[in-house]
């Protein structure tokens, strides 16, 4: 495991800090000094916010995030720092106002140290951003730098996206916590779309408690973890739809099962319904006719700018027509209503957040297959950290709950995280 590997918990810094302006200082200080340090070969971080300018506003920050502070996915709109998208075509620029989601986290407190490395505009083509846990491996995709920048122990706290799996994959990789709410939960005004239907933000913290906080500070609602539940129902598939997981990841979750069920759960087979397999074409269908007119002007205008993977993704989409994508949408709002029957007698859904471990090189930020039904869906879902693989790279087990149902998943998933510490 690289030295790099040191996630800092938000929620032992809160009680360090217990609102004292010097401490929340010297630990800035020690995270600025660390990203001077380690950037230059993790990649993580596409721009810095002046540390003099960020220690002067520690005189007044207030709310529950305390001064804490948070790296941004530069996917996210900020008038104070240069946002990019991750293509040279916005190379300097400054948007005029801030994402709704960067206002909020100022508002509670929060203090921004930066903006972290993204996939070109949010979708696969792969970034720089090197694994903490093995830096010889990618960090994921495409919240590569929001994952990472928790995982280094440059902020405790960070904020990402997912259009198809680009907080769980990475968060899995990386050996944090990741969460992706109920789609509309949390607002994406100033976010750059990539797919109305599906853009979801994304959270990183290290671990699901800390992720759970930050979570309720910006979405006003009771998320945070108080109680572990009492023996609840985990509902373990028996084959996946979408693409079978390694036996690595197997074996990760089957570990993962037997420490659950230790802890006092119970864990029942479940089958998918067929409907399932059908919404790997839908999500493509959507995401392709959406993404189409979302950068209908950077491929007008930029085309050659653009990575040829992206530019080729998007001469395929060119071909989608609206009734291919008026029966896509019709099918993932029947899926929508069929979930709900679906998931009678289990409290979540347990999964591998990943196919597999992060893989070697940065060639590819790995596979979203078991992410992207479930961002169709819009459920939350929750990356909890814990073991890992053969290959000594973290896998997260996928906690999976009802649309809507976002504090009982974080606290199903923080049972499972507890379990998994025990083993």
């Amino acid at each position: 495991m690289s030295d790099l590997y040191q996630p800092d918990s938000a929620l032992d810094l809160l009680r360090r800090f217990e609102g004292s302006s010097e401490a929340i200082r010297r630990y800035l200080h020690e995270r600025f000094d660390r990203i001077c340090e380690f950037d230059m070969q993790l990649k993580a971080m596409a721009a810095v916010r002046d540390p003099d300018a960020v220690l002067r506003a520690t005189d007044h920050v207030r709310g529950p995030l305390g001064g804490l502070p948070v790296a941004i996915k530069d996917i996210f709109d900020t008038h104070d720092l240069v946002t990019a998208y991750g293509s040279p075509i916005y190379g300097g620029h400054r948007p005029a106002s801030d994402a709704a989601i960067v206002t909020v986290l100022r508002r509670q407190g929060a203090l921004s140290i930066g903006k972290t490395v993204t996939c070109e505009f949010a979708y696969m083509a792969p970034t720089p951003t090197r694994n903490p846990c093995a830096l010889n491996r990618t960090a994921g995709g495409s919240s590569s730098g929001s994952a990472g920048a928790v995982a280094a122990g440059y902020a405790p706290l960070a904020i990402g996206s997912q259009t198809a799996g680009s907080t769980i994959r990475p968060a899995s990789f990386c050996g944090v916590a990741g969460y992706k709410p109920t789609f509309g939960l949390l607002p994406t005004s100033g976010m750059k779309c990539f797919s109305w239907s599906f853009d979801t933000v994304g959270l990183f913290a290290s671990g699901v408690r800390e992720v759970a906080h930050l979570a309720q500070a910006l979405s006003g609602r009771p998320l945070a973890v108080t109680d572990l539940p009492a023996k609840p129902i985990f509902g373990l598939p028996e084959s996946y739809p979408w693409a079978p997981a390694s036996v690595n990841a197997a074996s990760v979750l089957n570990r993962a099962v037997h420490a659950i069920e230790a802890a006092g759960a119970k864990v029942t087979p479940v089958d998918f319904a067929p409907w399932m397999s059908e919404l790997v074409g839908v999500h493509a269908t959507m995401q392709s006719y959406e993404s189409f007119r979302t950068l209908g002007f950077e491929y007008d205008l930029y085309r050659e700018q653009l990575t040829p993977m992206l530019r080729d993704f998007l001469d395929r989409a060119a071909d989608v027509t609206t009734d291919a994508y008026i029966d896509a949408c019709a099918k993932a709002e029947a899926a929508k209503t069929a979930l709900l029957a679906w998931f009678d007698g289990i409290d979540a859904l347990l999964t591998p957040s990943a196919v597999d471990e992060a893989p070697d090189g940065l060639g590819s930020t790995g596979d979203p297959a078991f992410s992207r039904n479930w961002t169709l869906l819009g459920t939350p879902c929750v990356s909890v950290p814990g073991f890992r693989g053969e290959r000594g790279g973290p896998i997260g087990v996928q906690v999976i709950g009802r649309r809507g149902e976002d504090a009982a998943t974080l606290a199903l998933a923080a049972f499972a995280e507890a379990a998994l510490k025990k083993a």
